[in-house]
């Protein structure tokens, strides 16, 4: 990648005793390989890999491995005008996070953190589909463009009776029907995408709207996927999840989570620029490993390094805040890693919180009545910095008090409803909190099984399957998510009254108590 000399391999991964220990055999190595200049270690890489210029045009071994190096070698890191020090000094920093990781100087990550995590929403996965179709058809056309324009006395070329006007439109039918999207370059094949929206019950239809499934085989007994996380407070739903083989791996979003979509990384590479961030093509390497430094990363790739990172994560809050910047933008310091994250992806989990100040919130009873009265809406509170979103990492980096008695000095925001940590199936359930724990995971489970209505329109549907009770009623005791989801006007089921008394303690559970002289009479039980 261009670096030839030891001293600037070892500079940029990290000069300290234990790195150079581990780096040492490296090196060796390449004496040992007879690799000292670029143009050695490149034609070295291309006695490893497979040539592939029996369908392109004839390459250098040179550019032959260089190519891989640029399109193959972590393909997500930019290489521009083939200046590979950007993804040179990314190797580098995992090389470093290695031996700091086997040195026990750094924890490992955790996969199954959600910061680390993406959601893959119905837009993205369009995208990818269409993509893939567009650029297949515009390749049969430059095919058959080839083929017929050098031939002499070829009529006029008409390319729109060379356009199979059904090909982009038969693959999404087709993979939207079937469920299976198959993306031959990325050597993508997954099936069960789209499934049928379930309508047998308002709960079930946004029981379903709501659910994240995981990519992780249903077969393998691993706990870790599998358990709750503790970076799922408040983005997904502490009980709703089904029983068996998928339990813990198929999950559902809380009430207020929000899912971000992709943000342009320009106008936030040119603000990180004016705070002082020092460009990665202007250093020499040594900052990388340097106490005084904090690295900024830009969406998973490194911009450059500053000195004064607090004063970066305090503008780019006040500017988020302030409107300049989009809202869903998230910018954290990870200080084991001394880095500075700043995320404008999408597929980010997010939720709104009160920002709170001096030991006092922003959002204050006058707001709260203008917001009643319909002067004001939750997009005012945003713009207003009153409220701000923020991921499971930057979550990390506040202090978040429960309730309004909780706030101290450190707090940094308000929980906006401790309720909404629940998804829409847990909210019904009235007092939540009295139960065990796995109780509230069965109703979740069977709360989206109870007749009802489905929806206003329910008369003039054509659904081939739909279960109807004549006479549903509302539930008597109400949880605020009920209103919130509307449940209170599609109701489902019925209230049934049911006496209990205690006697002795015998009754706990699932038992009954009868009178042993009543049976001996041979009266049955009405």
């Amino acid at each position: 990648m261009g670096f030839e000399s030891d001293q600037e391999v070892i500079q940029l991964v990290g000069a300290e005793e234990d790195t150079l220990a581990t780096m040492a055999p490296c090196l060796e190595e390449c004496q040992q390989a007879k690799v000292f200049t670029q143009t050695q270690a490149l034609r070295y890489i291309f006695s490893k890999v497979r040539s592939r210029s029996l369908w392109g045009p004839k390459r250098t071994k040179e550019e032959e491995a260089r190519e891989v190096l640029h399109s193959l070698i972590l393909a997500h890191v930019p290489v521009p005008d083939w200046n590979f020090k950007i993804k040179a000094t990314y190797m580098a920093l995992m090389i470093r996070r290695i031996i700091l990781a086997m040195n026990k100087k750094i924890g490992e990550d955790d996969s199954d953190y959600y910061g680390n995590k993406r959601l893959e929403l119905a837009g993205q996965l369009l995208s990818l589909l269409f993509e893939d179709l567009f650029k297949k058809f515009n390749a049969e056309l430059k095919k058959i463009a080839d083929m017929t324009i050098p031939k002499p006395r070829a009529a006029q070329f008409d390319i729109v009776r060379q356009m199979r006007q059904d090909q982009i439109t038969n693959g999404l039918v087709n993979a939207i029907s079937t469920g299976n999207w198959t993306i031959k370059r990325f050597k993508m094949e997954r099936g069960g995408i789209t499934q049928v929206l379930s309508r047998l019950s308002y709960i079930s239809a946004l029981g379903m709207m709501t659910r994240v499934n995981s990519q992780f085989e249903k077969t393998r007994k691993v706990s870790g996927p599998r358990s709750l996380q503790p970076s799922q407070w408040g983005m997904l739903c502490p009980s709703d999840t089904p029983e068996g083989e998928a339990c813990g791996l198929v999950k559902n979003l809380a009430l207020m989570t929000h899912i971000t979509t992709d943000q342009d990384e320009a106008p936030l590479r040119q603000l990180a620029y004016s705070m002082g961030v020092e460009d990665i093509l202007l250093l020499c390497g040594e900052e990388f490993s340097s106490p005084y430094y904090y690295i900024v990363f830009l969406n998973g790739n490194i911009l450059g390094v500053i000195r004064d990172y607090k004063k970066l994560v305090n503008t780019f809050r006040l500017m988020r805040r302030a409107g300049y910047i989009s809202e869903f933008v998230s910018v954290f310091p990870n200080h084991s890693h001394r880095c500075v994250y700043i995320a404008s992806d999408g597929g980010r989990v997010c939720r709104p919180y009160i920002i709170v100040k001096n030991k006092r919130p922003f959002v204050t009873s006058k707001h709260i009545d203008e917001l009643s009265q319909g002067l004001r809406s939750f997009e005012d509170f945003l713009h207003e910095g009153l409220v701000e979103y923020l991921d499971v990492n930057e979550e990390n980096d506040c202090m978040v008090a429960l309730y309004e008695y909780n706030i101290s000095q450190l707090t940094t925001h308000l929980e906006i409803e401790p309720f909404t940590i629940l998804g829409v199936c847990a909210g019904l359930i009235p007092y939540p909190h009295h139960n065990q724990s796995p109780r509230n995971t069965y109703q979740c489970a069977m709360g989206k099984q109870a007749m009802g209505t489905i929806g206003y329109n329910q008369r003039n549907r054509i659904d081939t399957l739909m279960y109807l009770l004549a006479y549903p009623h509302a539930p008597l005791v109400k949880s605020k998510t009920i209103e919130l989801i509307d449940f209170d006007k599609l109701p489902a089921g019925q209230n049934a009254t049911v006496a209990v008394m205690s006697y002795s303690g015998y009754d706990i559970e699932d038992a009954l108590i009868l009178n042993r002289a009543s049976l001996d009479r041979g009266q049955s039980l009405k």
